[in-house]
């Protein structure tokens, strides 16, 4: 069955993510628990489905304020096929001249905030450019990538280099070239994605590995529970603390 076949590869991913990742997630742990002890914020970017990581860390259950997801919707994961928004738009901005420089301006990015790039290829402009411009302002850049892919693929931008030659730390997802992990007959194209599940896990465990260490440092993190924790809702005034202590962060208030 395809379906059992391409868990089960996902499984073995996973299964390397842990077992040869752990101490590359825990080198960025400790950039992202330095900054968020510090009162700042940790920011995630990504564009098309690497925004999905971005848009998994905050806000929601079992996540704590201090992360920042940078979502631009012209570069979010592709809604419509034509028209506003699509992916012929997407792959035009994408690679457009100074829009990640651009979009980095727009966002209130300070010193003592960190950043995670989520990419599979770490190669197109949009992404190179705003790992570039975390660099110049002194921010340590942490990329979550598929290094075999991005060693095999051709860079888009005029600096030659790929996120993770430019990234502090580097998060390799161990995702394949091409993504896609199913062969079938009759098909020339494998089938089924992974990259972004095995990203997606990646943040979680960044998440978990920085909560851990910020309750070692005696920080405690502002969590946010699930809405029917223990069969009873969450208060409202909890749910607009984690919002506001958020918007302080961002805006400096």
């Amino acid at each position: 069955m395809g379906a059992v076949r391409y868990l089960t590869i996902l499984h073995e991913l996973v299964r390397r993510l842990c077992e040869t990742q752990a101490e590359a997630i825990g080198a960025a742990a400790d950039i992202a628990a330095k900054s968020i002890a510090a009162g700042r914020l940790v920011h995630l970017f990504g564009t098309g489905h690497g925004s999905i990581p971005a848009l998994e860390a905050f806000p929601r259950t079992g996540s704590f304020v201090g992360w920042n997801p940078i979502v631009v919707d012209a570069l979010g994961p592709h809604l419509r096929i034509g028209g506003s928004g699509s992916v012929h738009q997407f792959r035009m901005l994408q690679g457009a001249a100074g829009y990640g420089k651009a979009i980095l301006d727009s966002f209130p990015v300070r010193e003592g905030d960190a950043f995670v790039l989520s990419s599979h290829s770490g190669v197109n402009r949009v992404v190179l450019e705003v790992a570039h411009t975390v660099k110049e302002r002194g921010l340590p850049l942490i990329a979550i990538t598929s290094v075999e892919h991005s060693q095999r693929a051709a860079v888009r931008h005029e600096g030659g280099r790929k996120l993770f030659e430019i990234a502090d730390v580097v998060i390799d997802t161990g995702a394949p070239f091409g993504d896609a992990v199913i062969e079938l007959p009759g098909l020339d194209q494998r089938v089924a994605a992974v990259s972004t599940s095995l990203a997606v896990a990646a943040v979680n465990a960044l998440i978990a590995e920085t909560a851990e260490k910020l309750v070692a440092l005696g920080y405690t993190p502002m969590v946010l529970g699930h809405i029917d924790r223990h069969g009873q809702r969450i208060p409202d005034e909890m749910r607009r603390d984690y919002v506001a202590a958020f918007q302080k962060r961002l805006w400096g208030q």
